[in-house]
Parts: structure tokens; C-alpha cells; sequence
């Protein structure tokens, strides 16, 4: 059951994921034949990518702008998903490494279903048996 449920969101992210590749390319598409008859193609693509470089310096700046404390108030310790993109910042080959070791433990799980849900019980049971 919780198996299932995991490999439904994980098919639901992926439909997303590839929901907004397709229409990102859409709209790039749609652009630059909207800018061909005005500049020309070389200029349209070049006005192609300007835009697609905006759009993601702005994305960028308001996913790793720091956040800002008011005085007197301490900043509160990074959770476990900070600590690993600062790892992955810091380490870009440790993190590729494990991305591949992460998609290696995925392919065997997808491929094995009855070891996958043993080693999910067995995690599950050792985390109530601690509380």
C-alpha cells in the first residue's frame, strides 16, 4: 500500500515534470516565430535565449537568496533537505554519485517489489518499535 502510493506520486512528479518541459518548449517555440518576421531567425533565437536566461537568473536569485532574520531573532538550524543541497553545492561529484546510486536502488526496487516492500516493512517496524 505505501508502496504503491510512492510509486503514484513519483509517476505524478514525473507527469509534471513533464508537463512544463513540454510547455516551456512550447512557448520558446512560440517566440521565436513570433519574433522571426520582425528580426530575423538568428536575432530570434538569440532574443530566444536572452529570454530563457532571464527567466532563470530570476528563478535563481529567489530560490538562493538568503533569507533575512529580524534582529534579535537567530537563524534556525537547517533541516536535513538544506544540509544535503549545501552538501550537493559544495560536492556537485558526491551528489552526481549518489543520484546514480539513488537511480541504481530504484531500478532494483521497481525490478524486485517483494524485496522493496520487506526492506519498507522492516523500516517501519524498527521506527515503532523505538517510539
Amino acid at each position: 500500500m505505501i508502496l504503491k502510493k510512492t510509486i503514484y506520486y513519483a509517476v505524478a512528479v514525473a507527469a509534471l515534470a513533464a508537463a512544463a518541459t513540454v510547455c516551456v518548449v512550447f512557448l520558446a517555440l512560440a517566440l521565436y516565430a513570433a519574433l522571426v518576421p520582425n528580426i530575423g531567425p538568428a536575432w530570434s533565437a538569440a532574443a530566444v535565449a536572452a529570454a530563457a536566461l532571464a527567466v532563470m537568473a530570476i528563478l535563481s536569485a529567489v530560490l538562493l537568496g538568503k533569507p533575512h532574520h529580524p534582529p534579535g531573532q537567530q537563524p534556525q538550524e537547517p533541516d536535513l533537505t538544506m544540509r544535503v543541497f549545501e552538501l550537493a553545492r559544495d560536492k556537485p561529484w558526491v551528489a552526481l554519485g549518489a543520484l546514480g546510486a539513488l537511480g541504481a536502488a530504484a531500478a532494483v526496487a521497481m525490478k524486485n517489489p517483494k524485496i522493496t516492500s520487506a526492506v519498507i516493512t522492516t523500516l517501519i517496524a524498527s521506527r515503532v518499535a523505538k517510539k
